[in-house]
């Protein structure tokens, strides 16, 4: 079992920046690929970003591409997101995940989910 709790999210104005982290709970972490998404209302979850497990390689959604930065720390049991010149469009509920073993940018591949924490970019 892995739990994950996410923290760091707020409100920010459009431009601005923002560091979501996620704490990961369990000893075999730096087994896990982790992985980012958002989800707006109305909207369906959609992949943000993620990152291998022992590499650390990452793969984005175009529309983050450029100003998002993932990386994990697996000595803290951490995972971050550095988001950057943020647009209103980025606005939603940010949710970490985890998989074994191999990334993927497929919601329905990852098994533990964090409860959310919203980030809101105000125009």
């Amino acid at each position: 079992q892995v739990q994950l709790v996410e923290s760091g999210g707020g409100l920010v104005q459009a431009g601005g920046s923002l560091r979501l982290s996620c704490a990961a709970s369990g000893r075999t972490f730096s087994s896990y690929a982790m992985g980012w998404f958002r989800q707006a209302p109305g909207k369906e979850r959609e992949f943000v970003a993620t990152i291998s497990p022992s590499y650390g390689i990452t793969t984005y959604a175009d529309s983050v591409k450029g100003r998002f930065t993932i990386s994990r720390d697996n000595a803290k049991n951490t995972v971050y997101l550095q988001m950057n010149s943020l647009k209103p469009e980025d606005t939603a509920v940010y949710y970490c995940a985890a998989k074994p073993i191999t990334s993927s940018t497929i919601v329905s591949q990852y098994n533990y989910w964090g409860q959310g924490t919203q980030v809101t970019v105000s125009s």
